[in-house]
């Protein structure tokens, strides 16, 4: 079953994927409305639906040709209908809180920045910022309806798989409960007392959505798993407190902003704006894209960045991926490799027409698919295809460096002309790489006693995997047959990752 919901996820990007979750809210809401299981008139979700999103829009249209930036429509859509579900559906009572709460979203994306990167999650600040001018103007956090928890989970688990962001939910979830609970013993002492607590904190379909959308944004959460984590478990103190009784209280919207804060302090702050060098092809489907850098740049081998590259007529994948640096921190000039495919989604086909001097913007550097701190440990790097690009990284690194190491690399095409970057990789047998190739037109599919045979050791090795996600998930499982431990599989992970035509 987990197969097939990941070939659906892998298909659709994760900015889609959030946005169709958003409208299926909305859509029960306004359902659920009609049916009188919420206290609202099904004509007034609709209505604030358009409103929001006019006003996202009309003001992101303005603030984004005010300062020069690139935008991004779907980011609008969502940002909009986040507040939608958040905002008291009262009209005409709320109309100028809904529309007012949109313009500030869209105004602190491009206002509240620092070097053009945004600092809060637009909705919990524009909402923050409002209830701090008015105390007659909140969030209810309306989607926090028992009769919308079904929508809410089942959406939101769909887009936890899809970002793999199952550490971080349950951290904040973990936290929460933690803090209101021992704030519960202390307050009552009471078990009955505890328990209500609990029970009423389990069943608030608000705090799940807080998790599943707002928490998790990239944009606004830290790049690595262990910020990630202490964000996660931040945000859910801070959210806890209205159960504490410490006479301070902070509402979802300011404990997330509060959050995001710490977020921009432990992230790097990158957004660059590069300009396209040279566009080289290394097969009959793959590109290698070298662009221009006009900043100090420092990253480490092995991460990757969100890619925007705007466009007329986007298809549904949107206007964003997310690329592995094919570079070398060493390299002066950052490279992608980028596949195509036929057909190709819009965002392939207009990355493919690139000339030189086109841009992209890069930004959200991310990712802990990084070499271990002792360059010694035995490794093996298992790479599909362009998954192969951290590993160009890691490797062509390793060389300028000097570094000597114990590094088995088994890559793995289709044919043999699928093979690229040889020339790096016979380069590194002196410093300790060892390359072998498994086509797998000639050889068929990599099973555990291949692997075996492949690399005797194997048993005392750490392994990474990067390529394709179906093809990750399907030698992750070989290799667990093989009878190595979750804690020696590493594997790549791109949040906005679309399996094919990407």
């Amino acid at each position: 079953m987990l197969k097939y919901v990941d070939r659906f996820l892998n298909a659709i990007t994760m900015y889609r994927l959030t946005l169709y979750y958003l409208l299926a809210l909305v859509g029960w809401a306004a359902v659920a409305s009609f049916f009188k299981l919420l206290p609202f008139d099904a004509i007034d979700v609709l209505l604030a639906v358009c409103i929001a999103i006019s006003a996202a829009y009309a003001a992101n249209l303005f603030f984004s040709k005010l300062v020069g930036a690139v935008t991004n429509v779907e980011s609008v859509y969502i940002t909009a209908l986040i507040l939608v579900l958040i905002v008291p559906v009262k009209l005409p009572l709320n109309f100028v809180f809904i529309g007012a709460a949109s313009v500030l979203a869209m105004a602190s994306k491009y206002l509240l920045t620092v070097e053009k990167r945004h600092v809060f999650n637009p909705a919990a600040i524009s909402i923050a910022y409002i209830s701090l001018l008015s105390s007659e103007h909140a969030a209810t956090w309306w989607v926090g309806t028992p009769i919308m928890l079904p929508v809410v989970l089942v959406g939101g688990l769909l887009l936890m798989r899809k970002i793999r962001r199952e550490k971080m939910i349950a951290i904040f979830l973990l936290v929460y409960l933690a803090t209101i609970l021992s704030a519960s013993f202390i307050n009552t002492q009471t078990l009955a007392g505890v328990l209500n607590t609990f029970t009423i904190s389990t069943t608030r379909t608000a705090l799940f959505f807080l998790a599943f959308v707002m928490l998790t944004e990239p944009m606004t959460a830290p790049a690595t798993e262990n910020m990630q984590l202490l964000y996660a478990a931040i945000v859910g103190v801070l959210n806890a407190t209205p159960q504490l009784k410490l006479g301070i209280v902070f509402t979802p919207e300011i404990a997330l902003s509060i959050g995001n804060i710490f977020a921009h302090f432990v992230n790097p702050g990158y957004r660059l704006v590069l300009p396209l060098m040279e566009k080289k092809q290394l097969t009959s489907d793959t590109f290698e894209f070298t662009f221009d850098l006009v900043k100090d740049f420092k990253f480490i081998p092995g991460q990757y960045m969100e890619w925007t590259l705007p466009h007329n007529s986007s298809d549904d994948r949107g206007v964003r991926r997310y690329f592995s640096l094919a570079s070398s921190p060493t390299e002066e000039t950052p490279k992608l490799l980028v596949k195509f495919y036929n057909p190709s989604s819009s965002y392939k086909r207009t990355m493919l027409g690139m000339i030189p001097k086109s841009k992209i913007v890069g930004s959200q550097l991310a990712g802990d698919f990084t070499l271990p701190r002792e360059v010694t440990k035995p490794l093996v790097l298992v790479a599909g295809g362009v998954g192969v690009a951290p590993f160009r990284s890691m490797i062509k690194y390793i060389i300028d460096k000097q570094l000597k190491v114990n590094i088995i690399h088994l890559f793995i095409n289709r044919t043999k002309e699928d093979i690229i970057y040889k020339d790096i990789f016979d380069e590194a047998e002196s410093y300790g790489v060892h390359t072998l190739y498994f086509i797998t037109s000639e050889q068929g599919h990599l099973t555990d006693e291949i692997v075996k045979n492949l690399i005797p050791d194997f048993a005392n090795r750490m392994f990474y995997v990067s390529g394709p996600q179906l093809m990750v998930q399907t030698i992750e499982q070989t290799l667990f047959d093989s009878g190595l431990s979750s804690s020696q599989v590493k594997t790549d992970f791109f949040p906005g990752y679309v399996e094919k035509g990407l």
